[in-house]
């Protein structure tokens, strides 16, 4: 196991940006930035032990300061949608940024936790910690916060994402990473043929603006289900008001007997690499998003992205749960850290 680190860029301020590379015996590569707490580069093997990289990014520094589909971020404090940008918490409203129609998006597009050099906290054998503070009122939440992911890699092909937030006044958490994969390669196109199981047997239905109704509704019937293995592309454009309010899947899916401990809840095969992905973890949902809205551009390598290229596996507390009191809480302060794992193994 070998870690590197070399400098992947310098911001307008001067500021330098760096860039860890972990490696396993298998030859398996995870490369991240602090700008972000980004992963950039995921060189996984293929049934015959050819490495590819698998996810969505850019080669430079300068095209991660717009990222208008999040390649490879990490989102905070709060991933996902609220609802009417505000929340209320005791007794008191909170406005955040208005920045998707009447909602708020992953906290801010010009200021979130994907737009900010986090500082190095250790280095180790196989895994980087990162962190950042955020003062009380840092985008319209309230708190003085300090946030630290590490990003882990084992000889089991096993990438760990571990988070842990506190918080000196209760307010929201809500972390995710916005990595796309493509296990054919970032390079090869549509990922509609990939193969999907997600372990949930419901969902929460949304509203125009994908903001949650507040309903945790069954997937059986409905082009939903994915509690058996099937290609992405079958159901994607069936005639089903979700879809067509998603452009395709864009929903939040509540993990079967999620209990805080780690468990599997999803599996993506590829059949024309052979590559397969478990993903587990310790949270409640996971937005299954099937890149629908990834804008036209040029990615790594000079590889033109576009819709559907790409695919995420977004773990989370649910959208909008400060604002359903049905769901799961993501109030998190002086009585209750954030604490979070996901597992991203390859097979």
């Amino acid at each position: 196991m070998a870690i590197t680190k070399e400098l992947f860029g310098t911001m307008p301020d001067g500021s330098e940006v760096y860039a860890f590379t972990l490696e396993n015996k298998n030859g398996m590569k995870a490369r991240l930035i602090n700008y972000g707490a980004t992963l950039v580069n995921l060189y996984v093997p293929d049934k015959e032990g050819k490495l590819e990289d698998i996810v969505l990014g850019f080669d430079r520094l300068e095209d991660y300061y717009g990222n208008e589909s999040f390649f490879g971020s990490t989102i905070g404090p709060s991933a996902n949608r609220t609802g009417n940008a505000s929340f209320r918490l005791e007794g008191k409203t909170y406005q955040l940024e208005v920045n998707d129609g009447v909602n708020n998006l992953h906290s801010s597009i010009v200021s979130g936790y994907h737009k900010r050099i986090w500082e190095i906290a250790e280095t180790g054998e196989t895994s980087v910690t990162l962190f950042l503070e955020a003062p009380h009122g840092d985008m319209g939440f309230p708190g003085n916060k300090r946030i630290a992911m590490t990003y882990s890699l084992s000889d089991d092909n096993e990438l760990r994402l571990k988070y842990h937030g506190t918080s000196d006044k209760n307010t929201v958490i809500n972390m995710t990473n916005h990595t796309y994969f493509n296990l054919s390669g970032h390079q090869s196109g549509k990922i509609e043929d990939h193969i999907l199981t997600i372990y949930a047997s419901n969902y929460t239905p949304v509203i125009p603006g994908c903001i949650p109704t507040g309903e945790i509704a069954p997937v059986e019937g409905t082009p939903m289900d994915f509690t058996s293995p099937k290609p992405i592309g079958q159901d994607i454009e069936a005639d089903f008001e979700q879809l067509k309010l998603g452009q395709g899947y864009d929903h939040n899916f509540v993990i079967d007997g999620a209990d805080g401990t780690l468990r599997e809840i999803a599996m993506v095969e590829d059949p024309k690499s052979g590559r397969k992905l478990k993903a587990s973890t310790t949270l409640p949902g996971v937005q299954f998003y099937a890149g629908n809205c990834i804008s036209a551009g040029t990615g790594k390598e000079g590889v033109l992205y576009g819709p559907r290229v790409g695919m995420c596996l977004e773990t989370q507390y649910f959208p909008d749960a400060i604002n359903k009191p049905n769901f799961p809480s993501n109030v998190f302060g002086p009585d209750r850290d954030y604490d979070a794992v996901t597992v991203y193994q390859f097979l």
